[in-house]
């Protein structure tokens, strides 16, 4: 079995298994939008076309609905994708890996990726950035929230144990996006904002 396929079931199946942990945390009626949210969707045409790839519960892609974007929500837990059906009976969402995108080429305006990317090897991750520029439009904008530092694994010791985590340091992330083709518009360490930890938020767009 490939690095890239064990570690999105085994990611897969720990989001299945500890469900009722990440609905408890994420669940919020009134969830607070993250400041990267808010920076990338500022880099959007109006009433764009978004993609927010990993949406879980669908509250970012609720947000970007009330303002009034086109929206697409993809995760591959069913589990939170059937929760944010029952908050959002008009959001367009798709079951599907990150690896396995059912999108035609030059079909949004914007990728919002906030910590799903993290769970691509980085063995993966060209191919993955790749695609993930092959269906945004020239001149879209992808945004995403990175985990930061060294290292990479199955988590065994965190809240929900089990996941693949790849985390990245600022240089080898921008080499990484700029040889996938993408012009890094914002790399930025950020610490405690929206999740606990050090994190990487990214701004890259697709060369028009």
């Amino acid at each position: 079995m490939s690095q890239l396929l064990q570690a999105t079931r085994r990611t897969r199946q720990a989001y299945e298994t500890h469900s009722a942990v990440y609905v408890k945390a994420w669940n919020r009626r009134r969830p607070r939008i993250p400041p990267h949210l808010q920076a990338w969707r500022q880099g959007l045409p109006s009433r764009g076309w978004t993609l927010d790839l990993g949406c879980g519960l669908g509250q970012d892609s609720r947000y970007l609905q009330r303002k009034r974007y086109h929206v697409v929500g993809v995760d591959v837990t069913w589990p939170f994708l059937r929760i944010a059906r029952t908050r959002s009976f008009h959001l367009p969402l798709i079951q599907a890996d990150m690896v396995h995108l059912p999108f035609a080429v030059e079909s949004f305006d914007g990728v919002w990726a906030a910590a799903s990317l993290i769970h691509i090897p980085k063995s993966h991750s060209l191919r993955v950035f790749r695609e993930l520029r092959a269906i945004t439009k020239p001149g879209g904008l992808l945004g995403a929230t990175m985990a930061h530092g060294k290292g990479s694994g199955f988590l065994a010791d965190q809240w929900i144990r089990g996941r693949f985590l790849s985390r990245w340091h600022k240089p080898e992330l921008t080499r990484l996006l700029e040889k996938a083709g993408w012009e890094v518009v914002s790399v930025q360490v950020v610490a405690n904002q929206e999740r606990k930890g050090r994190w990487l938020n990214l701004l890259a767009r697709r060369p028009a």
